[in-house]
Formats: structure tokens, C-alpha cells, sequence
């Protein structure tokens, strides 16, 4: 998804910091400014990068956007929100603790439910490969790209 929107956006390479992959720059021709931020920690602690990043860049909650998987949606559908619950999702655990607050915009992407309620097998699915076909997968991470765009540039 990174990918998607540095190489879509035109951002220059990647640099390390905030224990993660940044790319700074503008979202396209005249864009707005950006900073594209990769965690790199495991995704239960991605406000370890996300939370210095923000507060580095003097950045307002609102002004934060997060992309993310949601098993509560079907697997191919995108839609946005600010703020909201949690819903057992441990990366915006993570990122609600560290940014002191859950009231930045979301992209949420669905990647459907697993037929079990057992964690390990919640886990397995949501950090496993997809098993849809590639193209699909190639036209989710488009939508979701669209989404974010969309909000960036409403900014």
C-alpha cells in the first residue's frame, strides 16, 4: 500500500526513521505536503513509530491518516471514518495509546473474516498471504490508494 501511494504520488526514496520507512515530498503535481510513514515494529506496535513521527512533525490527531485491514468488512471493500472503536484491533490499540487519542482518519480495508473466533487463527489470517487472486488484491490496494488520495487532497 506504501508503494502504491509513494509511487502514485511521485515521493522521492525512502529513508529510515521513526523506526519505520518515511518518504516525504508532495501527494502529486501541486499536492499537498506528505510524510508516508511505513512502520517497521510489528503491527501491535506500530504507534511506536507513528506516535514520534507525528509528534516530530507537530502534526494535530486530525491530521493523521492510517490505513489499515478490518476483518469486519468483506474482503475488497474500502471505507473511511474518523475516529471510532477499535473493535479488538491491536496495531490501532497500538496507535491509540501512543498519538493519546483514537480521532485520526482511517482508510479501512476490508480483508473479510476468518470462519473462526480462535485467536491464533484470527492472527494467522489477518498476517498470512491473501488468498484471492492477485488481481483483486492489485484492485483493493487501487481502491484503498483512492480513498486515502481523496482525503489528502480534501486536507
Amino acid at each position: 500500500m506504501a508503494a502504491e501511494l509513494a509511487d502514485r504520488w511521485g515521493l522521492p526514496r525512502e529513508r529510515e526513521r521513526y523506526r519505520g520507512r518515511l518518504r516525504e515530498g508532495r501527494a502529486g503535481a501541486g499536492g499537498p505536503r506528505v510524510a508516508l510513514l511505513e512502520p517497521l515494529t510489528l503491527m501491535n506496535d506500530a504507534g511506536r513509530s507513528v506516535g514520534p513521527a507525528r509528534g516530530a512533525y507537530r502534526l494535530p490527531l486530525e491530521r493523521v491518516l492510517v490505513i489499515h485491514d478490518e476483518i469486519d468488512l468483506p474482503f475488497g471493500e474500502v471505507r473511511t471514518r474518523v475516529g471510532g472503536g477499535l473493535a479488538g484491533h491491536n496495531g490501532l490499540k497500538s496507535l491509540k495509546r501512543e498519538l493519546g487519542g483514537s480521532e485520526f482518519a482511517r482508510v479501512r480495508v476490508g480483508v473479510g473474516r476468518p470462519d473462526s473466533t480462535d485467536p491464533e487463527i484470527v492472527a494467522a489470517y489477518v498476517l498470512g498471504r491473501f488468498r484471492e487472486p492477485a488481481d483483486e488484491v492489485a484492485a483493493l490496494v487501487g481502491r484503498a490508494s483512492d480513498a486515502a488520495t481523496a482525503i489528502v487532497a480534501a486536507e
